[in-house]
């Protein structure tokens, strides 16, 4: 542990300049690059992130293609809504039809609302 602080304490009176000169001159005789160091620092992370998938979706509503009624229909076979209140979901898209559902559920209701003309999106 001595030895570490004694080296600490030295590297610290270097310059910028020759802290520069002494990395340049570790890469060469080891072959390595600083940046190849951060590089491998920044993978755990990156792959950490790519674990956690969304598992909950929104689906919206964002137009009913010109066919309104069997947009209305099939929201109404999708939410059990009344008439009034699928009209007026449709009527005032974008909106959500259903949130919080799994991948496979938004994408059997976004097939089976395109199919009935309407467009959506998942979110």
């Amino acid at each position: 542990m001595a030895d570490i602080a004694n080296l600490v304490a030295e590297l610290s009176k270097l310059t910028v300049l020759e802290a520069a000169d002494l990395a340049k001159a570790l890469e060469e005789a080891w072959g390595v690059s600083a940046a190849a160091a951060v590089a491998v620092a920044a993978a755990p992370a990156a792959a950490a992130e790519a674990v956690e998938e969304k598992t909950e979706f929104d689906v919206i509503l964002t137009g009913d293609g010109g066919k309104k009624i069997q947009v209305i229909k099939e929201v109404r076979a999708l939410t059990a809504l009344g008439l009034t209140e699928a009209k007026t979901l449709v009527e005032s898209a974008p909106k959500a039809i259903k949130e919080g559902v799994s991948k496979a559920e938004a994408e059997d209701i976004k097939a089976k609302i395109e199919a009935a003309g309407g467009t959506v999106e998942i979110k």
